[in-house]
């Protein structure tokens, strides 16, 4: 991606207008609840149950905590060929810091990441060594939370995970890099093996949680497959039964997006992901959901947001090795990556570690066992 007359780098604080928030709340306020399914479980989607304690909640929550919080770190606003882009840029005063990019999931956001900035910046002071430091970069992706208004990708196009990944690697060198790394989970595990499948001079490797490999039905496929491997596949069955999202989101983002525009509770109620991905296994708290859903109803993002799965599902490209340096976490309660699919499809995977507790949303639920994989990947 060429940028020849790059706009200055424009300092950024979050500053929510209070109209917005009382909007919200009135709007949860007047709440219309749809009727329960029988048992009100989880097996139908969101429960009625579990949004009524959610909306009380929320009608308590703190929004501006949040935005102190997030303003304490120094926030800007790149343009990368006309497309605004928000990004956290904390430097790391040790002197060997390397540079690392943080890329969040879907339904996600740079939020995710406020609690790893503190040990990957500062390692001395989170029982960490000098030589653990990085400086951080976190992106929101163009159509999340504050990158925004959304231009077409460079060609005309739609922010495919690999326009995403080109766009990123110019942001680096805007900051100043000539060598980083990037971390993703989700979304941002798609991201970080773009730029890993783009290996730009200085990329120092992609550290993911998932690397998304898929049975082909090549015959002898499975023949390598271990019991962990076949565990793995079931997960996958599972997930594919209760991800009704993927296909909404990639046929028809326009038509959720009226729903969750309009409705602080219906926007709630999709971002059930947090709560169900792992089967009843997430250790999310109720306020990082509702820290993740306020953010996507304040920015009205949610049209946005969704329009990556059509991006990908529509972009026709044909699936390409990654032959870039790579790391995985396996998390137990997360989709767990299909070791010899993976190896299959990326050539360099050089790190491999699996953690008995944690899931899709491990910066959120085990934010530890992350920074001290990173460390030991970026080491």
């Amino acid at each position: 991606m060429t940028d020849p007359t790059p706009a200055p780098i424009r300092p950024f604080r979050i500053e929510i207008p209070q109209a917005a928030i009382d909007d919200l709340h009135a709007r949860l306020t007047a709440t219309r609840y749809p009727v329960a399914a029988p048992g009100d479980s989880w097996d139908h989607g969101t429960p009625v149950s579990y949004l009524r304690d959610m909306v009380a909640r929320w009608l308590d929550f703190d929004w501006r905590a949040i935005e102190a919080r997030a303003n304490a770190y120094p926030q800007f606003l790149v343009d990368i060929d006309g497309q605004p882009i928000h990004v956290v840029h904390v430097r790391s005063a040790e002197p060997g810091a390397r540079a690392l990019l943080l890329l969040h999931t879907y339904p996600g956001s740079f939020l995710e990441f406020l609690d790893l900035i503190g040990p990957l910046v500062d390692p001395v002071a989170h029982g960490g060594r000098a030589q653990d430091a990085f400086h951080v970069v976190v992106p929101s992706m163009p159509g999340f939370g504050f990158s925004t208004p959304v231009h077409p990708a460079p060609g005309g196009g739609d922010w495919t995970m690999a326009a995403v990944a080109a766009a990123y690697d110019t942001l680096m060198r805007r900051l100043g890099y000539d060598s980083y790394g990037a971390h993703g989970s989700d979304a941002g595990a798609m991201v970080a093996r773009e730029l890993a499948v783009l290996d730009p001079a200085g990329f120092r490797g992609a550290h993911v949680l998932q690397l998304f490999s898929f049975p082909s039905g090549a015959d002898g496929e499975l023949d390598a497959f271990g019991p962990d491997d076949f565990a793995a596949l079931e997960f996958l069955g599972w997930f594919q039964s209760v991800g009704g999202y993927n296909a909404m989101n990639g046929t028809r983002p326009q038509t959720v997006a009226a729903a969750l525009s309009d409705s602080p509770v219906g926007q709630l109620a999709y971002h059930e992901l947090f709560e169900n991905f792992g089967n009843g296994t997430s250790l999310v708290t109720p306020e990082q959901v509702l820290t993740q859903v306020s953010l996507y109803w304040l920015t009205n993002t949610s049209a946005t947001a969704v329009r990556y799965h059509f991006a990908e599902s529509h972009a026709g490209a044909a699936p390409r090795l990654n032959h870039g340096r790579t790391g995985v976490a396996v998390f137990k309660d997360d989709f767990r990556t299909i070791r010899p699919l993976a190896e299959r499809d990326n050539t360099a995977i050089v790190h491999w570690s699996e953690f008995d507790r944690g899931g899709h949303y491990a910066a959120l639920e085990v934010p530890d066992l992350v920074v001290g994989d990173l460390r030991a990947f970026f080491g």
